[in-house]
């Protein structure tokens, strides 16, 4: 198994970090050809996500996700930001792990999908990513 922790960079507003960069870097400095790629974000306020980006679906999970985890007083969780309880539910919500194919060299991916990380905690402006790829 190759594996590697990279250093993702969200700062301090909500967003949605397209990962496609990475992964592909990731899997060519490994000469990866076909086998199972892992993504992991060692952390209890991410998520990852499978969408398409730069046409606004980006923008609109994140407005969905305010919706449904609105950053208000309701948590129980209450230290860092107002509302960042909601930011600890949202791993139950966007997962912080998946499994992605990968044939040829590359994620096999649809058309428009893009694997990203999801980060809604303004508190932490940098995140831990880790790439482990198992060979098929």
């Amino acid at each position: 198994m190759h594996s590697e922790l990279i250093e993702i960079r969200t700062g301090s507003a909500e967003t949605v970090v397209d990962l496609t960069s990475h992964i592909d870097a990731f899997l060519r400095d490994i000469d990866a050809v076909d086998g199972l790629l892992n993504l992991w974000v060692p952390h209890a306020t991410a998520g990852l996500a499978v969408i398409e980006t730069g046409a606004g679906s980006d923008t609109d999970l994140l407005a969905a996700l305010r919706d449904l985890l609105p950053a208000d007083d309701r948590w129980v969780h209450r230290h860092g930001s107002r509302g960042h309880g909601r930011d600890h539910v949202l791993p139950a919500i966007l997962a912080p792990s998946m499994s992605v194919p990968v044939l040829g060299g590359r994620p096999a991916l649809g058309t428009w999908q893009s694997v990203c990380l999801v980060d809604t905690n303004t508190d932490n402006p940098v995140r831990g990513l880790r790439l482990s790829f198992l060979t098929g």
